[in-house]
Protein backbone atom coordinates (compact mmCIF):
# COMPACT_ATOMS: atom_id res chain seq x y z
CA UNK A 1 0.00 0.00 0.00
CA UNK A 2 1.13 3.82 -0.63
CA UNK A 3 0.86 6.20 1.89
CA UNK A 4 -2.10 7.86 0.77
CA UNK A 5 -4.08 4.46 0.98
CA UNK A 6 -7.20 5.33 2.19
CA UNK A 7 -7.87 2.58 4.83
CA UNK A 8 -11.24 0.75 5.25
CA UNK A 9 -13.42 -1.21 7.20
CA UNK A 10 -16.45 -3.00 5.29
CA UNK A 11 -19.61 -3.74 7.91
CA UNK A 12 -22.15 -6.35 6.43
CA UNK A 13 -23.98 -9.38 7.79
CA UNK A 14 -23.97 -10.94 4.40
CA UNK A 15 -20.52 -12.72 3.60
CA UNK A 16 -21.59 -12.69 -0.26
CA UNK A 17 -21.67 -9.13 0.25
CA UNK A 18 -18.39 -8.47 2.25
CA UNK A 19 -16.40 -10.77 -0.24
CA UNK A 20 -17.34 -8.68 -3.14
CA UNK A 21 -16.90 -5.55 -1.89
CA UNK A 22 -13.51 -6.27 -0.57
CA UNK A 23 -12.26 -7.92 -4.33
CA UNK A 24 -13.55 -4.75 -5.68
CA UNK A 25 -12.11 -2.15 -3.35
CA UNK A 26 -8.73 -3.77 -3.79
CA UNK A 27 -8.53 -3.08 -7.36
CA UNK A 28 -8.02 0.50 -6.70
CA UNK A 29 -4.44 0.83 -5.96
CA UNK A 30 -5.29 3.58 -2.99
CA UNK A 31 -7.78 1.84 -1.19
CA UNK A 32 -6.65 -0.66 1.49
CA UNK A 33 -9.31 -3.30 3.41
CA UNK A 34 -8.26 -3.35 6.85
CA UNK A 35 -11.05 -5.19 8.36
CA UNK A 36 -14.23 -6.83 7.81
CA UNK A 37 -17.44 -6.98 10.32
CA UNK A 38 -20.48 -8.94 10.27
CA UNK A 39 -22.41 -6.97 12.95
CA UNK A 40 -22.57 -4.04 14.78
CA UNK A 41 -20.73 -4.42 17.61
CA UNK A 42 -18.44 -5.62 15.42
CA UNK A 43 -18.14 -2.58 13.77
CA UNK A 44 -17.51 -0.75 16.69
CA UNK A 45 -14.78 -3.25 17.96
CA UNK A 46 -12.86 -2.98 14.56
CA UNK A 47 -13.28 0.58 14.29
CA UNK A 48 -11.43 0.96 17.91
CA UNK A 49 -8.69 -1.39 16.89
CA UNK A 50 -7.82 -0.09 13.36
CA UNK A 51 -9.16 3.14 13.22
CA UNK A 52 -10.32 3.44 9.46
CA UNK A 53 -10.23 6.49 7.13
CA UNK A 54 -13.94 5.65 5.86
CA UNK A 55 -15.90 2.66 7.17
CA UNK A 56 -18.47 1.53 4.64
CA UNK A 57 -21.63 0.65 6.75
CA UNK A 58 -24.41 -1.60 6.10
CA UNK A 59 -27.90 -0.20 7.90
CA UNK A 60 -29.75 -3.45 9.13
CA UNK A 61 -27.50 -5.87 10.68
CA UNK A 62 -27.44 -8.19 13.85
CA UNK A 63 -26.67 -7.61 17.55
CA UNK A 64 -26.24 -3.65 16.93
CA UNK A 65 -28.05 -1.76 13.51
CA UNK A 66 -25.51 0.29 11.60
CA UNK A 67 -27.28 3.41 13.07
CA UNK A 68 -25.91 2.42 16.77
CA UNK A 69 -22.98 1.81 15.40
CA UNK A 70 -22.69 4.71 13.73
CA UNK A 71 -23.46 7.06 16.73
CA UNK A 72 -20.38 4.43 18.80
CA UNK A 73 -17.89 4.90 15.83
CA UNK A 74 -18.65 8.82 15.53
CA UNK A 75 -18.73 9.35 19.63
CA UNK A 76 -15.33 8.05 20.30
CA UNK A 77 -13.78 8.90 16.79
CA UNK A 78 -14.97 12.06 14.76
CA UNK A 79 -12.04 11.76 12.63
CA UNK A 80 -13.37 8.26 11.17
CA UNK A 81 -15.85 8.59 8.15
CA UNK A 82 -19.07 6.47 8.09
CA UNK A 83 -20.19 6.08 4.76
CA UNK A 84 -23.53 4.11 4.59
CA UNK A 85 -23.60 1.58 1.81
CA UNK A 86 -27.23 0.11 1.91
CA UNK A 87 -30.34 -0.92 -0.26
CA UNK A 88 -33.68 0.28 0.14
CA UNK A 89 -34.43 1.83 3.71
CA UNK A 90 -36.95 3.92 5.23
CA UNK A 91 -36.35 7.87 5.46
CA UNK A 92 -36.55 7.59 9.21
CA UNK A 93 -33.16 5.08 9.30
CA UNK A 94 -31.21 7.32 6.74
CA UNK A 95 -32.22 10.77 8.43
CA UNK A 96 -31.11 9.04 12.03
CA UNK A 97 -27.66 8.07 10.67
CA UNK A 98 -27.15 11.58 9.21
CA UNK A 99 -27.94 12.52 12.64
CA UNK A 100 -25.47 10.10 14.15
CA UNK A 101 -22.74 11.04 12.01
CA UNK A 102 -22.92 9.47 8.62
CA UNK A 103 -21.40 11.45 6.10
CA UNK A 104 -22.95 10.33 3.24
CA UNK A 105 -25.11 7.43 1.55
CA UNK A 106 -24.94 5.20 -1.21
CA UNK A 107 -26.98 2.36 -2.52
CA UNK A 108 -26.36 -1.11 -3.23
CA UNK A 109 -26.73 -0.55 -6.75
CA UNK A 110 -24.71 1.97 -7.46
CA UNK A 111 -21.72 1.58 -10.12
CA UNK A 112 -18.06 0.82 -8.87
CA UNK A 113 -17.29 4.17 -10.07
CA UNK A 114 -19.64 5.78 -8.27
CA UNK A 115 -18.69 4.03 -4.95
CA UNK A 116 -14.90 4.42 -5.55
CA UNK A 117 -15.85 8.45 -5.47
CA UNK A 118 -17.67 8.51 -3.03
CA UNK A 119 -15.39 7.12 -0.65
CA UNK A 120 -12.40 9.22 -1.85
CA UNK A 121 -15.47 12.14 -1.10
CA UNK A 122 -15.89 10.99 2.14
CA UNK A 123 -12.21 10.41 2.79
CA UNK A 124 -11.95 14.23 2.06
CA UNK A 125 -14.53 15.08 4.38
CA UNK A 126 -17.36 15.83 1.58
CA UNK A 127 -20.77 14.26 1.68
CA UNK A 128 -21.78 12.14 -0.95
CA UNK A 129 -25.30 11.12 -1.83
CA UNK A 130 -26.79 8.97 -3.97
CA UNK A 131 -29.21 11.07 -6.04
CA UNK A 132 -32.85 9.63 -4.90
CA UNK A 133 -31.73 9.43 -1.44
CA UNK A 134 -30.99 13.07 -1.30
CA UNK A 135 -34.48 13.38 -3.12
CA UNK A 136 -36.23 11.77 -0.27
CA UNK A 137 -33.82 13.56 2.69
CA UNK A 138 -34.96 16.66 1.36
CA UNK A 139 -38.79 15.37 0.84
CA UNK A 140 -38.75 14.47 4.62
CA UNK A 141 -37.32 17.31 6.13
CA UNK A 142 -39.68 19.76 3.25
CA UNK A 143 -43.18 21.17 5.37
CA UNK A 144 -45.51 23.33 4.89
CA UNK A 145 -44.80 25.67 7.14
CA UNK A 146 -42.49 28.76 7.43
CA UNK A 147 -39.61 27.81 4.25
CA UNK A 148 -36.95 30.92 5.87
CA UNK A 149 -33.61 30.22 6.64
CA UNK A 150 -32.92 30.71 9.76
CA UNK A 151 -30.25 33.48 10.95
CA UNK A 152 -27.89 30.16 11.34
CA UNK A 153 -28.84 28.33 8.25
CA UNK A 154 -28.12 31.63 5.97
CA UNK A 155 -24.39 31.81 8.91
CA UNK A 156 -23.68 28.08 7.38
CA UNK A 157 -24.92 28.64 3.94
CA UNK A 158 -22.64 31.85 3.89
CA UNK A 159 -19.49 29.84 4.78
CA UNK A 160 -20.36 27.07 2.48
CA UNK A 161 -20.04 29.65 -0.61
CA UNK A 162 -16.29 30.75 0.65
CA UNK A 163 -15.94 27.45 0.22
CA UNK A 164 -15.58 25.70 3.54
CA UNK A 165 -16.41 22.06 3.76
CA UNK A 166 -18.33 20.84 7.09
CA UNK A 167 -15.46 20.17 9.28
CA UNK A 168 -14.66 23.88 8.60
CA UNK A 169 -17.91 25.11 9.58
CA UNK A 170 -17.90 22.43 12.66
CA UNK A 171 -14.62 24.46 13.68
CA UNK A 172 -15.47 27.42 12.83
CA UNK A 173 -18.80 27.73 14.60
CA UNK A 174 -17.82 25.86 17.33
CA UNK A 175 -20.50 22.76 16.67
CA UNK A 176 -20.26 19.23 15.69
CA UNK A 177 -20.25 17.43 12.30
CA UNK A 178 -23.57 16.12 12.75
CA UNK A 179 -25.26 19.48 13.61
CA UNK A 180 -24.05 20.93 10.42
CA UNK A 181 -25.21 18.25 8.08
CA UNK A 182 -28.49 18.57 9.86
CA UNK A 183 -28.63 22.04 9.35
CA UNK A 184 -27.82 21.64 5.60
CA UNK A 185 -30.43 19.27 5.38
CA UNK A 186 -32.98 21.85 6.43
CA UNK A 187 -31.40 24.14 3.97
CA UNK A 188 -31.85 21.94 0.98
CA UNK A 189 -35.94 21.27 2.09
CA UNK A 190 -36.17 25.13 2.23
CA UNK A 191 -34.49 26.28 -1.14
CA UNK A 192 -35.86 23.05 -2.52
CA UNK A 193 -32.45 22.00 -3.81
CA UNK A 194 -30.61 18.75 -3.05
CA UNK A 195 -26.83 19.93 -3.16
CA UNK A 196 -24.70 21.83 -1.90
CA UNK A 197 -23.84 24.15 -5.11
CA UNK A 198 -27.48 24.65 -5.64
CA UNK A 199 -28.09 25.69 -2.28
CA UNK A 200 -25.41 28.33 -2.53
CA UNK A 201 -26.54 29.38 -6.89
CA UNK A 202 -30.45 29.52 -5.39
CA UNK A 203 -29.33 31.73 -2.53
CA UNK A 204 -26.97 33.93 -4.31
CA UNK A 205 -30.12 34.32 -6.61
CA UNK A 206 -31.91 35.08 -4.21
CA UNK A 207 -30.04 37.85 -2.64
CA UNK A 208 -30.09 35.65 0.99
CA UNK A 209 -26.41 35.41 0.67
CA UNK A 210 -23.76 37.30 -0.80
CA UNK A 211 -20.32 36.43 -2.09
CA UNK A 212 -17.36 37.99 0.17
CA UNK A 213 -14.98 40.47 -1.60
Amino acid sequence: MTERSIRLLVCDDHPVVRSGLRGILRSQPDFEVVAEASNGTQAVDLARRFRPDVVLMDLRMPRMDGVTATGKIKAEYPEVQVLVLTTYETDADILHAVEKGAIGFLLKDTSEENLFDAIRQAARGTSPLAPSVAVRLVERMRGSGEQRLSEREIEILQLVAGGMNNKDIARELLISESTVKAHMLHIFAKLDVTDRTAAVTTALRRGIIRLEP
